[in-house]
């Protein structure tokens, strides 16, 4: 507690505490060691690490990740568990936060390192290895992983914990397993172990002959696209990004993480790209000649499955700190702190004369164009024709935006959300669009929106679930009551899974399995829908709720939740009528090559005409 208490990272000449909180559930793994030295180091005012009492291991990592999403990654929480079911609870929000490169520190407890009984309680007996414990199933999903079995090996995994927390490029979650009776033992500690130590965090610049390169690449270019990914965010380049789209007028589209990059307004911002964009910005990818990503992982949704970026011709110019994602698509690597890369490429591009690169002025019109047809199609689809309208998942969308003030964070992760979001969606700041994509995990939502409250008290937040998201992990909301922690929380009930179901009827799976109803004479589930009262069980968690029925109620639903000082879930029934664009396109999801069923036959036909389009780019 001690050590993380003086653990700090400075960026800029900013300084955060690295580590600022611990969330726990305690049980025989962690009680008498951590949870010990918590009582002992005082939870008032000052404490030397705060702690907050989770209901369920895999969200109190939620939490923690989007605490440190919302800090930009300068700063982190720790999530302390019991060995056996809460230490592998950990392992699916320790996958989210490694593959979103996110920091998190996970604490669970370890069995015996002295094995006084064998086997002890949840101890997984492995016949061919013997130092094998639950926590293994950590590693691969882990960045960082050390087992402490002596207490002196603490002092070099501790430190070897905190660079890889603090680093950009590697972050993720980072995991010491603690055996419980190792927690317990004393040892004579150095005194420079706990001496204040500040990690700083570096805004590496381009190599110069790398920026020369690119900017030879940008000049040649008639059709550049510039793909901001979550990178821009993190290294907050905003400011960076925009002035180098008006210095250049090149068009930007975002991934899901890099969304809010440009504010949904300026000239240049052309919305979402991939399986989930908009129109403007995949047909622009379908003729750029040079792609410009910054800060993105180019994930299967945002090339399309390998569809998108189909001129003959097309480059790949990749600006992003990592030098594992610098090489991808066979592009030319400018590696560099996203930031530091903007400004550099912009000066680069400029000429002494003030004459520098600019786009062609008819590609210039033709986007914009593109953008005055994308915002006729995003108003109609988030417009109702009736306040008295039963509203559709889109409507509630556009309820949503226009309450919500430029400082509020929305908050989503699965189901179809995502899409209508990604199309639709007008960011009006960088950080009030806040989707994990990376992982898409149903039930972040919720506990994610505490950690960004936590993160900043000052924001009004939102979670937007569906009733399958719900019903996989409301039990934080005990913990934003409990905690005082103000957040909102949207349930739009569809009945069922409706992204999958649609995903479903796509690949001639007809939708089995999808919907939350009763079983029919057929077997399947295709009776009735199920009583159930998502409300009811929020209001029993702690949460005041309100119901809406038509758009005008849920739009003052919405703006009474804003003004609320507790907790509040907007409960809301949608029109399962389609107002959503559809996708502007593919995403590769095999269909059976052999089948009976028709449905099935059909969708193999049109997914052998996808794939057939698909390109790698070397």
């Amino acid at each position: 507690m001690r050590f993380l208490a003086a653990q700090y990272t400075e960026r800029d000449g900013h300084r955060e505490r690295l580590v600022e909180s611990c969330w726990g559930i305690f049980g025989h793994g962690n009680v008498a060691g951590l949870g010990q030295a918590l009582v002992e180091a005082g939870q008032g005012p000052g404490a030397p690490l705060p702690f907050h009492q989770g209901r369920n291991e895999q969200a109190m990592v939620h939490a923690a990740v989007a605490y440190a999403r919302q800090k930009d990654r300068l700063s982190a929480q720790a999530v302390t568990t019991s060995i056996g079911p809460g230490a592998t609870n950990l392992v699916t929000g320790a996958a989210l936060a490694t593959i979103n490169r996110l920091p998190v520190l996970l604490l669970p407890g370890d069995t015996f390192a002295t094995r006084p009984a064998d086997p002890v309680l949840q101890q997984l007996e492995h016949p061919a290895a013997g130092d094998v414990s639950v926590n293994d199933a950590l590693r691969p999903v882990s960045r960082y992983f050390d087992r402490v079995t002596r207490p002196e090996a603490l002092v070099p995994a501790a430190l070897a914990a905190m660079r890889v927390l603090a680093d950009p490029v590697e972050t993720g979650a980072v995991t010491l397993a603690l055996p419980q009776d190792v927690q317990a033992e004393s040892h004579d500690w150095p005194e420079e172990f706990f001496a204040e130590r500040v990690w700083r965090v570096a805004r590496p610049a381009p190599e110069a002959d790398a920026l020369a390169e690119a900017a030879r690449a940008v000049r040649a270019a008639r059709r550049p696209l510039l793909v901001a990914g979550g990178g821009v965010h993190h290294s907050r380049a905003e400011e960076a990004l925009a002035a180098l789209a008006d210095a250049t007028g090149i068009p930007v589209a975002t991934t899901q993480s890099g969304k809010g990059a440009l504010r949904y307004d300026h000239p240049c911002e052309v919305g979402g790209i991939g399986h989930t964009g908009t129109a403007v910005a995949d047909e622009l990818a379908r003729s750029a000649d040079l792609v410009i990503g910054v800060g993105t992982r180019y994930t299967d949704f945002t090339t399309a499955s390998g569809t998108l970026f189909a001129h003959p011709a097309v480059r790949f110019l990749n600006l992003t700190i990592s030098p594992f994602d610098a090489h991808k698509m066979g592009g030319l690597p400018l590696v560099a702190d996203a930031r530091e890369g903007l400004v550099a490429l912009r000066l680069a591009l400029a000429a002494p004369d003030g004459g520098g690169y600019r786009v062609p002025p008819e590609y210039e019109a033709a986007y914009a164009a593109g953008r005055e047809r994308w915002e006729k199609v995003t108003t109609a689809a988030l417009t109702p024709t009736s306040e008295a309208d039963r509203p559709t998942q889109t409507h509630v969308i556009g309820a949503l935006e226009s309450v919500v003030g430029d400082e509020d964070v929305v908050i989503n992760a699965a189901g179809s959300l995502p899409g209508d979001l990604h199309k639709l969606w007008r960011a009006r700041s960088p950080r009030q669009y806040h989707l994990e994509y990376g992982y898409s995990c149903m039930g972040y939502e919720i506990p994610a929106a505490i950690g960004v409250r936590l993160a900043a008290p000052d924001r009004p937040v939102w979670a937007l679930v569906g009733d399958g998201t719900y019903l996989m992990m409301p039990t934080e909301i005990v913990t934003a009551v409990q905690e005082g922690v103000n957040i909102n929380v949207v349930i739009v009930q569809n009945h069922g899974y409706a992204s999958i179901g649609g995903l479903s009827e796509a690949t001639g799976a007809e939708r089995f399995g999808t919907a939350y109803r009763y079983r029919d004479a057929d077997g399947g589930y295709t009776g009735a829908p199920l009583p159930v009262d998502l409300a009811a069980n929020a209001a029993s968690l702690g949460m005041a709720v309100l119901r809406a029925d038509s758009y005008g109620e849920l739009r003052a639903a919405l703006a009474a939740a804003r003004a609320s000082d507790r907790p509040t879930c907007v409960y809301v029934e949608t029109d399962p009528a389609a107002t959503a664009p559809e996708a502007q396109a593919w995403w590769d999801v095999p269909v059976a090559a052999t089948a009976t069923r028709e449905a099935a036959r059909a969708a193999r036909v049109e997914y052998d005409r996808h794939a057939a389009t698909r390109r790698r780019h070397l």
